[in-house]
């Protein structure tokens, strides 16, 4: 396994490298050489593991072996153990043709803690084997700040600094950042809106020079390791919803801003998992929702919404997608950047506009609709949505017909 750049000068880095680059030195973002495909009689053999027994099995097609197996396996208990539920990422019957994935059992009760943990420890290992003293810089629109301090606070060898935009992350979210005391933990909040929290983010990282004499490294979903920590719970979603129904396909119904959650279900579904459709649930601030449905990649006005962890208009893992769009052809992927860095807009069109709308489904869920449906949920199930899972339901349902969906 090695590791390129998406946009064609980095290639081919090891694991630890491209984990600690995090950001592509080239400004691109990092993606397998080659992503591993898994056979039917090997998912059939992962389905009885147990969530941990699963990491492993996926993170070794990743690592190269430059983790000793044994050391591998205790990061991935120490990662997990924390969590509350013994399953890690359960999966919960909604009605006959839906499911809800919890992924809120962690330390901080956000997705984020299932790669964030992982990352933390993996940080304290590889800040100990190197001799360094590591920086973390990251950028929260609300629950990826309070997840990276949990996993790396009190450890030695790192530092860790998040931007969050003011005023625009919920007050839970503000305290589980700001009230953490430890010496190595900073917070700072910006006047804007978290892309411009992860624009700043990206040009610090574009300085190499600074880059490598601090030794930065990133927590956001830019980091590749982030998305393979997420990659895990879209199989064990799938074994637990066929070993309940005999489906042999899901389709996922994912509330995502970044891009980067529903990037890790379309790697699953590239690595060999029986995934239908990936139906991109979104909020009032919708520029993905516009993108799978007319090939148009444009930020637009801001919105503050109920469910502000997606409150974003530049989505950090969307150059991933298009990459794969477009036939991995790193010299277009640079062009659109560029032109998208000067005009502010991406058009796709023809073949890759259909690849794009026979792969995703996309809806913008707006506000009213967000309550109605967990209104609907709490009086017809008995079970009480976030309104970011609130999202995902309601998307999920627009679809209606698919194969079983989660």
């Amino acid at each position: 396994m090695e590791f390129i750049s998406t946009r064609g000068n980095v290639g081919k880095i090891g694991f630890i490298d491209a984990f600690m680059m995090g950001l592509g030195d080239d400004g691109g973002l990092l993606v397998p050489h080659e992503i591993p495909v898994v056979s039917a009689e090997t998912l059939k053999k992962w389905q009885e593991l147990s969530y941990q027994e699963l990491v492993l099995e996926i993170f070794a097609l990743y690592t190269n072996g430059e983790i000793p197996g044994q050391d591998l396996k205790e990061l991935v208990h120490a990662s997990y153990e924390t969590f509350r539920d013994p399953e890690v990422t359960p999966v919960r019957k909604l009605k006959d043709d839906l499911y809800l994935l919890e992924l809120f059992h962690g330390p901080t009760f956000a997705f984020k803690d299932i790669a964030l943990q992982f990352m933390g420890q993996l940080y304290t290992y590889v800040a100990a084997k190197q001799n360094k003293k590591i920086h973390i810089l990251g950028a929260t629109s609300g629950d990826t700040g309070a997840s990276a301090i949990e996993g790396v606070k009190g450890k030695e060898g790192i530092k860790i600094c998040i931007l969050h935009p003011h005023g625009k992350v919920s007050k839970v979210q503000e305290l589980q950042m700001t009230t953490v005391l430890d010496d190595n933990v900073l917070n700072l909040s910006v006047d804007g809106n978290f892309d411009d929290c992860q624009r700043m983010i990206k040009e610090l990282f574009a300085d190499l020079d600074f880059k490598a004499a601090h030794h930065l490294a990133a927590i956001n979903s830019i980091n590749f390791v982030r998305i393979m920590a997420q990659t895990v719970y879209y199989f064990y979603a799938y074994f637990q919803v066929a070993k309940q129904t005999g489906a042999k396909q899901v389709s996922f119904s994912v509330p995502t801003g970044n891009f980067g959650d529903i990037f890790a279900g379309y790697l699953a579904k590239r690595m060999g998992l029986p995934v239908g459709k990936l139906i991109l649930a979104t909020n009032e601030n919708n520029i993905l929702e516009r993108f799978v449905l007319e090939g148009v990649y444009k930020p637009g006005d801001f919105r503050a919404t109920y469910s502000p962890s997606m409150d974003i208009q530049v989505a950090s893992n969307f150059e991933r997608y298009l990459y794969y769009v477009l036939d991995q052809d790193a010299a277009q992927i640079r062009r659109l950047m560029d032109q998208f860095k000067t005009d502010g807009e991406i058009v796709i069109t023809g073949e890759a506009l259909a690849k794009v709308q026979a792969e995703f489904g996309a809806h913008g869920v707006q506000g009213q609709e967000c309550l109605n449906t967990i209104k609907q949920y709490k009086e017809a199930a008995g079970y009480l949505l976030d309104p970011h899972s609130a999202c995902g339901v309601a998307a999920a349902d627009k679809y209606n017909g698919e194969p079983d969906q989660i």
